[in-house]
């Protein structure tokens, strides 16, 4: 028995349409999404963070965050300054 408006699927259609390098990068697409959700989550505390002359109570997440950043930043500086060191001694 057919129902109404539906189409029969063939088993080589199926396969043919078949994307498995996509799926596999949708589901880790989505674990690494699921990843950062529960990252976030289990960060949210806030803490305390002592400068010299001031304290400041942030979220711990956002302390994270800083800190990656900074170092993104300073690892690109310095990458540069390397590739401008070497761009002087091969003129030289």
């Amino acid at each position: 028995m057919r129902l109404p408006g539906r189409t029969r699927v063939h088993v080589d259609e199926l396969q043919e349409n078949w994307q498995p390098k996509l799926y596999g990068r949708l589901i880790s697409l989505g674990l690494l999404a699921a990843y950062a959700i529960a990252f976030v989550l289990e960060n949210r505390t806030r803490v305390h963070v002592h400068f010299v002359f001031a304290t400041a109570s942030v979220s711990l997440i956002w302390l994270i965050l800083l800190g990656i950043a900074i170092g993104v930043i300073a690892g690109m500086l310095l990458a540069q300054l390397d590739r401008r060191r070497r761009r002087r001694r091969a003129a030289q």
